[in-house]
């Protein structure tokens, strides 16, 4: 492997252990709360905390790290988000715990935001293919771990799995000196004002949101709806990361993105028409995690294509794109569901959420 395709899945494997991260605190939640006495609704804002820290921290890193030396902010960024990963694992105080998740957000924000303006447009699949494995492989370790020898050691073993790809980042990152690269942040926010540029991270919000919106109900429709038991969930979770990393490393071609955001609200439809139906459901559930990411990581590639004047904050805003969908799907899911009482209306707001892509869809390249 060369070298430097060889760095790229280095970063990749960093953005796993973030990925991880950033969404295994659904299921360590309960015990968190147990431990440190504090109410269980107040516990779970330590996954709000995250989410807000990445949407906040993306734009504000790379703009103060944009004349940095490539080298010295990922190295930076990891070396903060494996401290407060340590720091999260020793204390008893629930106000530090909440400060590092916030601190550990903002790290990776940075570091994704970074890596993106290192790898490029080609590489950039590989970062959100972390993401994706983080999901299937991460988030259900980290349960299993916090099952078996408590919540503190999901957060040793994230900073355990960042060691590896920090020692690679120390000797194999670009090391430009520092203000070899002039960079003009204001210059680069007025790229970021284009037309097509605003409608593309439109674009993945709306679609991230849409993925997200049914993901976090995914277990509750299969066991409640679908009537698969307790124990194929993992499976059918697995199924739908499985689908998710390899749309994203089928790198569907650019030219397709139109007709992926008309056929990707039909999928979701699918996906709830078949949800009384387990086998169906299940294959169904692979098929649209790959569709959905697939469509998302062109947006991705997109973005950094049509910044090239802003190559250390396109990055960054994809980042804050994605991570908006990501936190109002399933918060909007959440209080349709409660609402209504049914759990499939999370798909039906996926649908919803596609089908305003689709209208808000390029009708040419």
């Amino acid at each position: 492997m060369e070298r430097s395709l060889l760095f790229v899945y280095i970063l990749g494997l960093a953005v796993f252990a973030q990925g991880t991260s950033e969404f295994m605190l659904s299921g360590l939640v309960p015990d968190i709360a147990l431990e440190l006495a504090v109410p269980v609704g107040a516990a779970a804002t330590l996954t709000s905390a995250y989410a807000v820290g990445m949407v906040a921290g993306a734009p504000v890193m790379a703009a103060l790290s944009a004349r940095w030396p490539r080298r010295r902010a990922l190295v930076t960024f990891l070396v903060v988000f494996v401290a407060m990963h340590v720091v999260g694992a020793v204390t008893s105080d629930f106000t530090v715990l909440f400060g590092t998740r916030v601190v550990a957000a903002v790290a990776n924000a940075g570091f994704l935001a970074v890596a993106m303006t290192v790898v490029g447009a080609r590489g950039a699949a590989v970062l959100i293919g972390g993401v994706t494995l983080s999901c299937v492989v991460g988030v259900p370790a980290g349960a299993l771990l916090g099952q078996f020898y408590g919540w503190r050691a999901a957060f040793w073993a994230v900073a355990a799995l960042s060691l590896p790809a920090l020692a690679f980042v120390v000797r194999a990152a670009p090391a430009e000196p520092a203000g070899v690269r002039d960079v003009d942040v204001r210059r680069e926010f007025r790229e970021l004002r284009s037309r097509p540029l605003r409608r593309t991270l439109l674009l993945g919000a709306l679609v991230n949101g849409a993925t997200f919106a049914t993901f976090a109900y995914l277990a509750v429709i299969a066991t409640d709806v679908a009537g698969l038991p307790d124990g194929a969930v993992p499976g059918l979770l697995a199924a739908f990361g499985l689908g998710a990393f390899l749309g994203v490393t089928a790198r569907m071609p650019d030219r397709w993105l139109t007709a992926g955001l008309f056929v990707l609200p039909a999928g979701w439809l699918v996906l709830v028409l078949l949800s009384t139906h387990p086998v169906p459901f299940f294959v169904a559930t692979a098929v649209q995690g790959a569709l959905s990411f697939g469509v998302g990581s062109v947006l991705i590639t997109r973005v950094l294509r049509l910044a090239p004047g802003a190559p250390s904050l396109g990055g960054a805003f994809a980042t804050v794109a994605l991570n908006v969908g990501a936190v109002l799907g399933p918060a909007v899911a959440g209080a349709v569901t409660e609402a209504t009482g049914d759990h499939r209306h999370a798909v039906w707001l996926s649908v919803a959420a596609a089908l305003v892509a689709t209208a808000c869809a390029p009708r040419h390249r």
